[in-house]
């Protein structure tokens, strides 16, 4: 992989993370389309830096709540940003049993499948189109003007199992869990920025597990990666910084269109796109 390359997928990454069309399956699309031949392990640890990168990002862009969120979990105040908190971690339980007991099933998902991905953004289009007409829960739905409530601890379940579902690639985790989110009757914008709490454990996680194995390899890990080829520093570095900085931006704009209920146009570009790829695959 050389730098230009990296960048693309840095873009690309930080663009479709937040935007609900899919990252990991954006990502697969334009590996196949820029001809990168990078092995299992090696593309998931790519896709792994860069989603760490739009985890900072998310950060960086909702530090003000962020940061009361740290204050009063860590402190132990026991005010609505703890409880805030404890809903993420319970929301983060489905993904991390997948991830957990199910990961080499899953990174199976990941090794240049376009018929899988086709098949996921389809899925992500009707969701994203059901969620569009269908804005909250039917009970709600029949009060006129009613926004939403606030994320319950039902509803955290709910759309953890959402996110845990979306592992798959082509089946947007941003798009999954807010219009899950909305469907089953919560407010936009509060399911918006859930959602994009809600992720930085599971991939964090993710990395951490990384870090482990390259500085504790076993040795079929040995084998496998002297048979692959490797990222690159450089290219890397650029992937990185690349997904950070568009991602601050797709961040921000995501938000501001859950807001205004415009999500039925990613429902569109998926089902489009997903057909391209049944084709093609």
């Amino acid at each position: 992989m050389d730098w230009l390359q990296a960048l693309i997928l840095g873009i690309i990454q930080g663009l479709a993370e937040y935007l609900p069309i899919s990252s990991s399956g954006h990502l697969e699309i334009f590996r196949q389309i820029l001809g990168i031949d990078l092995g299992g392990k090696e593309s998931l640890a790519f896709d792994v830096t860069l989603h760490v990168a739009t985890v900072l990002s998310t950060i960086f862009i909702l530090w003000k709540e962020f940061l009361p969120l740290c204050t009063s979990f860590f402190t132990f105040k026991r005010d609505e940003n703890f409880t805030y908190v404890l809903k993420i971690l319970v929301s983060c339980i489905p993904v991390a049993i997948v991830g957990l007991a199910f990961k080499p099933i899953v990174e199976q998902f990941f090794e240049g499948n376009l018929v899988i991905v086709g098949t996921c953004l389809m899925v992500t289009a009707l969701l994203l189109a059901f969620s569009y007409f269908f804005r909250t829960s039917p009970v709600a739905a029949l009060k006129k003007g009613n926004e939403g409530r606030d994320i319950t601890w039902v509803d955290a379940i709910i759309i953890g199992i959402a996110q845990a579902v979306a592992v798959l690639p082509g089946l947007s985790r941003s798009g999954t869990t807010i219009a899950t989110g909305i469907i089953i009757g919560d407010k936009r914008e509060k399911v918006a920025t859930f959602s994009f709490f809600m992720v930085i454990i599971p991939i964090l996680g993710e990395a951490a597990l990384h870090v482990k194995d390259m500085l504790f390899p076993d040795a079929e890990q040995l084998a496998e990666a002297a048979t692959q080829a490797s990222v690159g520093v450089v290219p890397l570095l650029i992937g990185f910084l690349s997904a950070f900085v568009v991602g601050c931006i797709s961040c921000r704009w995501m938000i501001n269109l859950v807001k205004k209920g415009k999500l039925i146009w990613f429902a569109w570009y998926c089902a489009i796109v997903g057909v391209i790829c049944l084709f093609v695959g």
